[in-house]
């Protein structure tokens, strides 16, 4: 059986979608775990990582405010948040990419102008594989991981990951 990361349904192998929540799974099929890491990868949930509160913020806060708090606080990125929910990420990436030498010029325009809208979540029971292969696949550092309602209830970063990983490797010697 072939538990879907979405909804942690039970499935028949080599089906395209979850027959409980509909979510694709073509990314899970193939071949079994061959050692301890790869076991746990497949085995484990994100909850694990103890998902960290994330930097919340408004999207009408200004673009100075949300880079004085990454600097602040010394982290990669900060969620912009409507009424619990995640409607868009701020990221150390997003700064060189659409602020880049213009930061000071835009630092008094609202950060929803400049934010990654809609970005990819996660919810905390999905196995920790599954969030490795998204974070691979859209080249994040951070995931969003929200409730069943897609209320924000953390966030997970790479850094978080490779500790896993680390853990894991050596408990496997």
């Amino acid at each position: 059986m072939i538990d879907c990361p979405y909804c942690g349904a039970e499935n028949i192998p080599g089906i395209d979608d979850c027959e409980e929540c509909g979510q694709p799974l073509s990314h899970v099929h193939g071949g079994g775990a061959s050692n301890e890491v790869e076991r746990a990868l497949i085995k484990d949930r994100v909850h694990v990582l103890a998902p960290k509160q994330p930097c919340m913020v408004s999207p009408d806060v200004t673009v100075g405010e949300v880079l004085h708090q990454m600097a602040t606080n010394r982290i990669g990125c900060v969620m912009i948040v409507d009424g619990g929910k995640p409607v868009g990420i701020f990221s150390e990436r997003d700064a060189l990419m659409k602020l880049n030498t213009e930061a000071a010029t835009l630092s008094d325009r609202p950060i929803s102008e400049f934010m990654t809208a809609n970005p990819e979540t996660l919810q905390d029971s999905a196995k920790i594989a599954f969030a490795v292969q998204r974070m691979d696949l859209g080249g994040y550092r951070h995931l969003p991981i929200v409730s069943g309602d897609d209320q924000l209830q953390g966030i997970i970063s790479v850094r978080a990951i490779l500790n896993y990983l680390t853990d894991r490797m050596t408990s496997a010697r």
